[in-house]
């Protein structure tokens, strides 16, 4: 690929984006799951199996859609996805914690899920029959639905009973259900190229858009870590670290992906962005299901990303101040306390990237609060947003 087109900017819905990190993600199971079955690879079902949760309330928080269909998105379902994405979160960093739960619930979204979506698809007026009567790339479309669709139900069975078939012939069914997802994303990427009123955006009471969802999860992943660290600190809990840092490589990926926001500033969403954003799902999804393997990598990785980023925030924040850039009118309390959150924010960044490349630089409870005060900034980052939106919709009304 020519270094011009890495550099055009991707024109790709956040559909089709969790579509192909649900697909990056099946196929590194599908080909990890090949050299444990061997015994040449350690496994760890707990970092899979939250991954997975996340990945099903990503798209309820950020789409409405749930494994059972498209739903509006009202408050309950909002709530219904953060409970599931904290229980992914949590099943990702403490092993064995809630039992036989993540299981379940895996095997009710996949298996239950995917049959009712294959029928909705099947009976629905506004789908199969008007797909079929479209033609085309439409073809494509019912060919890859139906592929997820019937794969998802079986690897819900499988979730539920591991021992229907070898854990080698489960590696093939992942394999296929991750070519099958990236089929699909594919298609939906020409039709929406094609037909762009194919596009449809988030129905429901709830206005919260993709980047603000994204901080919403991403401040939910710091507080449930800052919390469990601090019995981890004291020995109380067992933790994954391996999982934890390839949770958060997923989430800097989505957020990538999502909206080219990286942990080093803002970009334009390129296919370089895209490319750097898959990788990051690779390793991460890698790092949550084989334990051990890549931590010194990712730890250095997100420690040095984390003090590059607060550094460089901190000093886009400050530069205008120094250079007295600033109108001459009294500053909005609004914006001071924005701004107050971001200085604070990035300089526990820093902190956080500090303590993870110096070993026992900070002890374990004292990270552990820095980091739930940090996502409690960031849901506080969150209302700050809403709250200046509202007022800018004010003065929109007010001019017109």
């Amino acid at each position: 690929m020519e270094i011009s087109s890495v550099m055009k900017r991707a024109e790709i819905e956040f559909d089709v984006v969790v579509l192909l990190v649900a697909a990056l993600v099946m196929l590194v199971t599908g080909t990890l799951l090949l050299p444990v079955s061997k015994g040449a690879l350690p496994y760890y079902e707990n970092g899979l199996y939250g991954l997975l949760l996340f990945i099903f309330a990503l798209q309820m928080v950020t789409l409405g859609r749930t494994p059972f269909g498209d739903a509006p998105r009202s408050r309950g379902l909002m709530a219904a996805g953060v409970i599931i994405v904290s229980l992914g979160i949590i099943t990702c960093f403490i092993p064995d914690i809630f039992s036989r739960v993540p299981r379940i619930i895996l095997s009710i979204c996949f298996g239950p899920g995917g049959a009712a979506l294959l029928l909705q698809m099947i009976f629905s007026r506004d789908k199969l029959p008007k797909w079929r009567q479209y033609g085309g790339i439409f073809r494509h479309l019912i060919a890859g639905c139906s592929a997820v669709y019937v794969l998802s139900a079986l690897i819900g069975l499988l979730v539920f009973r591991e021992d229907l078939i070898s854990t080698p012939m489960t590696a093939m069914v992942t394999l296929l259900t991750g070519l099958s997802l990236f089929y699909l994303a594919a298609t939906l990427q020409r039709i929406y190229r094609v037909y762009p009123e194919a596009i449809q955006e988030p129905k429901g009471s709830v206005d919260l858009p993709i980047g603000r969802a994204m901080i919403l999860l991403t401040g939910i992943f710091m507080v449930i870590l800052g919390v469990l660290l601090v019995p981890v600190s004291l020995g109380r809990l067992p933790f994954s670290g391996s999982a934890q840092l390839g949770l958060l490589m997923v989430i800097l990926a989505l957020q990538m992906l999502a909206t080219g926001n990286s942990p080093i500033g803002s970009f334009p969403r390129t296919w370089l962005m895209i490319i750097i954003g898959l990788l990051f799902v690779l390793l991460g999804a890698a790092s949550c299901i084989i334990p051990g393997v890549l931590v010194l990598p990712l730890t250095v990785l997100i420690g040095v990303l984390n003090i590059l980023g607060g550094a460089l925030m901190l000093k886009r924040i400050f530069n205008p101040i120094i250079r007295g850039s600033g109108g001459g009118g009294p500053v909005p309390a609004i914006l001071v306390r924005l701004n107050l959150v971001q200085v604070t924010m990035n300089v526990v960044s820093i902190m956080f990237g500090t303590s993870m490349l110096v070993h026992n630089l900070i002890p374990g409870g004292v990270v552990g609060v820095i980091l739930a005060a940090n996502g409690g900034l960031l849901l506080y980052l969150m209302r700050i947003m809403s709250v200046i939106d509202g007022m800018q919709k004010k003065m929109e009304l007010s001019t017109a």
